[in-house]
């Protein structure tokens, strides 16, 4: 259990769990909380999501093997997991995922091919374009959505605007996260952001994308019933963005794993909390 644990990264779980959550409490009267709906949403977004990672790790274990960065940290590329094995265990969650949206309602159901493309998908896309940033962003913007309609069944305006911020939040530090392989990925003719425009100005436009990411999160606050805690949550998970911006440059990059995981997990944590308790 703990080799495909850390084959997932499952404590990553954290960058898009808490905004799940925020879809969740949004669709739901607070008088009557859907415990059960819950519990199936928590195991659709542990079971997607670890089907995409270990769909990533299978795909890309040729490409971990040769980077000195990944060989001897990656389960499959230093042995600890057989890549059927890691086939297989795609194979489940992704079964599971299935099953689980069909026990939520029809439309998780209907769409649940459509979230397995892209978050799946994703694992292909540095081959070929330096979109794969937005591409993961946009598997990742799926959880507040998601949720939403796994409450109400329909589409509205604000966990559609949820997941463009997220989108843009999880695009901009994936970039920032990328600069670490620049020079294997060009050798290796795989495509991102950094490959194609360099260092800096990778680091520019993610800048961009974190401005546009909190714009949105600005504009849901004021157009929708939220008050003074989203504004402290927005606050905090705003300083929290512009922090990792500080502490990683194109001449230092020795801080990208506390700017891409610890600064962004604790980021969204305390912004969903303070959402969830502005809900309630």
């Amino acid at each position: 259990m703990k080799k495909y644990l850390s084959l997932i990264k499952f404590s990553h779980t954290v960058f898009a769990m808490p905004f799940a959550l925020i879809g969740f409490f949004l669709a739901i009267n607070k008088d009557n909380i859907l415990w059960i709906k819950l519990l199936l949403i928590i195991l659709c977004m542990i079971f997607a999501r670890s089907a995409a990672m270990a769909f990533n790790r299978f795909i890309d274990r040729d490409i971990d093997q040769k980077n000195n960065r990944t060989s001897k940290v990656r389960e499959i590329p230093n042995g600890t997991i057989k890549p059927k094995s890691a086939l297989i265990f795609v194979i489940i969650n992704s079964i599971f995922f299935v099953l689980t949206c069909y026990y939520i309602n029809t439309i998780c159901l209907l769409l649940s091919p459509v979230a397995l493309l892209i978050i799946l998908g994703y694992s292909y896309t540095k081959r070929f374009t330096v979109l794969c940033h937005l591409i993961l962003g946009i598997g990742l913007s799926l959880a507040p959505l998601g949720a939403y309609l796994a409450v109400k069944g329909e589409f509205s305006l604000t966990p559609i605007l949820f997941s463009i911020a997220v989108l843009f939040w999880v695009s901009g530090f994936d970039i920032i996260y990328s600069l670490q392989d620049q020079d294997f990925d060009k050798n290796q003719n795989l495509f991102s952001i950094p490959v194609l425009i360099g260092k800096k100005k990778s680091l520019q436009l993610s800048i961009v994308f974190h401005l546009i990411c909190v714009s949105v999160l600005f504009f849901i606050g004021l157009n929708s019933i939220f008050g003074f805690f989203y504004w402290v949550g927005l606050g905090v998970f705003s300083c929290l963005l512009f922090y990792q911006h500080t502490i990683v440059n194109e001449h230092d990059l020795s801080r990208v794993n506390l700017a891409f995981f610890t600064t962004n997990g604790i980021a969204s944590i305390v912004f969903a909390a303070f959402v969830i308790l502005e809900l309630f």
